[in-house]
C-alpha cells in the first residue's frame, strides 16, 4: 500500500508541475492583467497542491516526489508555441490550458477510483487537487 500511495503522490506532482508549467509558459503570451491575474492565482493553487505533496510524501519515504521531466517539458512548450503561433488570443490561451486540465481531471478521477485502498491523506489531497482542477476549468470558461 506505500507503494500505491508513493505512486499517487507522484502522479498528482506531476500534474501539479505540468500546471505550473503551462502556465508560465502563457503567462508570457498575456498583457490583459486581469486574466494574468486569474493565471497567477491558478498558478499558486498548483504550488500549493505541490508542497502538500512533497510534505506528505515525506512520511513515506526519504527521497521526493517525481517531478515532469525534461521532454515533457519541453513537449508542453513547444505545444503552446504551435498552438499559438497564429492565435494566442486569451480565447486560445484559455482553451489550451482547459485541455491539459481536462487530462489531468481525467487522470484524477482515474486514481481514486482505481485506488480505493489508498491511504486516506493520499485520497484527501487527491480528491483536493482533481476538485481545484475542475473549479480551474470553470475559471477559465469565462474566457474563451
Amino acid at each position: 500500500m506505500e507503494n500505491q500511495n508513493l505512486n499517487i503522490l507522484d502522479e498528482i506532482n506531476k500534474g501539479a508541475t505540468m500546471g505550473m508549467d503551462a502556465i508560465s509558459y502563457i503567462s508570457d503570451k498575456v498583457s490583459d492583467y486581469d486574466f494574468k491575474e486569474v493565471l497567477n492565482t491558478e498558478y499558486n493553487k498548483y504550488k500549493k497542491i505541490s508542497k502538500r505533496v512533497n510534505y506528505l510524501y515525506s512520511n513515506y519515504t526519504d527521497q521526493e516526489p517525481h517531478k515532469t521531466n525534461t521532454m515533457n517539458k519541453i513537449m508542453t512548450w513547444y505545444g503552446i508555441q504551435m498552438n499559438t503561433m497564429t492565435d494566442d488570443t486569451i480565447s486560445k490561451l484559455s482553451e489550451l490550458l482547459m485541455q491539459g486540465t481536462n487530462m489531468g481531471i481525467i487522470e484524477g478521477r482515474r486514481l481514486l477510483n482505481q485506488n480505493e485502498n489508498a491511504s486516506p491523506d493520499v485520497k484527501n489531497i487527491l480528491n483536493d487537487f482533481v476538485v481545484m482542477q475542475e473549479d480551474s476549468v470553470e475559471t477559465l470558461k469565462k474566457y474563451l
